[in-house]
C-alpha cells in the first residue's frame, strides 16, 4: 500500500520532515531507522520512499531547508547604515532565528558528517555563503577603523560559535530573557571587535 488513506502529500511531507528532525535530533541519526519515521507520522515503511529515496537525503533535505530559511530571512533583515550597526543586526538576528530552531541548529551540526560527499559540499557552500555575510561585515568595519581584528574569517567562526551556542544552555523561564541575552551578547561581540 503506498499512501495511507486519506494522506495529503503536501501534509504528509512536512510531517516526514518534522518527525525526522525531532527523531534524529533526539536520537542521533544513525540510531533512526526510516521504519521509527514511518511509525511517528502513521505510515508503513514503505510509504516514506514516496517522499524521499533514503534516509541521508531525508537529512540533507532537513539541512538544506534550515540553510536556505536563515539564508532568506537574513535576506529580508534591513541592511543598517554602518558596520557596528550591521554587527549589532546580525548578531540579534542569529540569536532569535536560532533559538526557534535548537532541532535545525543541532542537526546541521551534530549531523553534517553523516552526508555524502556531494550533499556535504552544498551544506558547507550554504554554510560558508551565511559566515561570507558576516565577514563582510567585519571586513568593511575594519576598513572603517571601527573593529580591530587579527583575522576577519577567525573572528567570523568564533562569532557564529559563540552566538550559536546559545541554544546549548538557554531554557525559556530561566535565568535570562531572550531580549536579556541577545543584549549580553551584543555587548560581548561588540567588545570583542572594538577598535
Amino acid at each position: 500500500m503506498a499512501r495511507k488513506s486519506g494522506s495529503h502529500s503536501e501534509i504528509t511531507g512536512p510531517r516526514i520532515r518534522t518527525e525526522a528532525r525531532r527523531l534524529f535530533a533526539r536520537h542521533g541519526f544513525a540510531a533512526v531507522s526510516m521504519r521509527q519515521i514511518a511509525a511517528a507520522v502513521g505510515l508503513q515503511a514503505g510509504a516514506l520512499y514516496l517522499y524521499t529515496p533514503d534516509k541521508e537525503s531525508l537529512l540533507f533535505d532537513l539541512l538544506k531547508g534550515h540553510m536556505d530559511e536563515l539564508l532568506a530571512a537574513w535576506a529580508e533583515v534591513p541592511a543598517a547604515a554602518s558596520p557596528p550597526e550591521q554587527l549589532e543586526a546580525f548578531v540579534r538576528f542569529h540569536i532569535r532565528f536560532n533559538l526557534e530552531r535548537a532541532e535545525a541548529v543541532f542537526l546541521s551540526y551534530m549531523e553534517l558528517r553523516n552526508l555524502g560527499p556531494d550533499n556535504f559540499a552544498a551544506i558547507e557552500a550554504l554554510r560558508r555563503a551565511y559566515e561570507n555575510e558576516l565577514e563582510s561585515i567585519l571586513r568593511a568595519g575594519q576598513a572603517e577603523g571601527c573593529f580591530a581584528l587579527p583575522d576577519t574569517k577567525l573572528a567570523t567562526l568564533a562569532i557564529i560559535a559563540m552566538l550559536t551556542g546559545v541554544n546549548t544552555w538557554f531554557r525559556e523561564g530561566g535565568r535570562f530573557s531572550r531580549a536579556a541575552v541577545e543584549q549580553i551578547y551584543w555587548d560581548m561581540v561588540r567588545k570583542a571587535v572594538a577598535a
